[in-house]
């Protein structure tokens, strides 16, 4: 009879999902509830490690029976929170002077354009950390705006665990579900990765248009 690790292998589909479904497995079977929380916290730190595999993965381990569901659910929360507050320190390390200041080197950025963001997150802080803890690509980067602009770390605890209670808490029920098929979840995620990505580069086009446009204008 097959074991965990041996299905994760046969049902990954790419060498490179392979390995890392293989290693999740690995450190999931070995350390067990913790393993997931120390794997999702790298995941926040380091966001080539991919949630969407890790998260539909852990919730396939869940219905081997090798982990408990709602024992998945906590610690990679846990695990989502503490990843999290990493970035928010190195956000609150590097200091809103230090980003203004390498905002000055950046061709076509002004420290209005900065001052404008700045406004931007102050005023809406609470909903940027709790819906941005559900958008892939922003999911982890948004923990560094919010140590730049010192949003009271409780704060911050409280939206991160509610956003990144629901984002985990899908992903690893798909994984449940789907049992074997669990990948189903990476590709619709990655499709949803992708869209975002594509806005991204859409709007810091607009922005590199028009701020071209007026300086030929003047």
């Amino acid at each position: 009879m097959l074991s965990l690790f041996d299905n994760a292998a046969i049902f990954a589909s790419t060498s490179i999902t392979q390995r890392i479904a293989d290693w999740s497995v690995n450190v999931m079977e070995t350390l067990g509830g913790p393993g997931a929380a120390l794997l999702i916290a790298i995941e926040n730190i380091f966001p080539p490690l991919p949630s969407e595999i890790i998260l539909p993965l852990a919730g396939f381990t869940a219905s081997q029976g090798t982990l408990g569901l709602f024992e998945v659910i906590i610690w990679t929360t846990i695990g989502s929170i503490v990843g999290a507050i990493v970035l928010y320190y190195l956000g609150n390390l590097l200091g809103r002077d230090r980003i203004r200041h390498f905002a000055t080197k950046i061709p076509l950025m002004k420290i209005s354009d900065i001052d404008k963001a700045e406004n931007w997150f102050t005023k809406h802080e609470n909903k940027a950390v709790f819906f941005g803890r559900m958008i892939p690509v922003v999911r982890s980067l948004i923990s560094i705006p919010a140590g730049i602009e010192k949003m009271p770390i409780k704060i911050f605890i409280i939206y991160t665990a509610a956003g990144s209670l629901i984002w985990n808490s899908t992903l690893i029920f798909a994984g449940y579900l789907l049992g074997e098929q669990w990948q189903l979840v990476e590709k619709y995620v990655k499709f949803l990765q992708y869209i975002v990505i594509v806005v991204i580069v859409i709007a810091c086009g607009y922005f590199i248009f028009t701020r071209l446009s007026m300086k030929r204008r003047r």
